[in-house]
């Protein structure tokens, strides 16, 4: 499923925002960043990282994915 794209100060209800951070959580522990969660949906880092929080997601360390999908598309975007 797409990320859809969210415009910023639109108010979500609460079902459509458990919705998003299950889409979320699935995304980013397939490998995707964050700012690219948050660039593909129109919102901020910190919205996407509220909601990956409220997912339940564990963050990775910091400096995005070294294996994988995720790694292979950032090293040829």
């Amino acid at each position: 499923m797409p990320i859809p794209v969210l415009k910023p100060g639109k108010h979500i209800t609460p079902e459509v925002r458990d919705e998003i951070a299950a889409l979320f959580k699935s995304e980013y522990e397939e490998g995707k960043s964050i700012r690219r969660l948050a660039e593909e949906c129109g919102r901020s880092f910190g919205f996407v990282h509220r909601l990956l929080e409220h997912a339940g997601v564990t963050f990775r360390s910091r400096g995005g994915a070294h294996w994988g999908p995720a790694a292979r598309e950032r090293r040829h975007s």
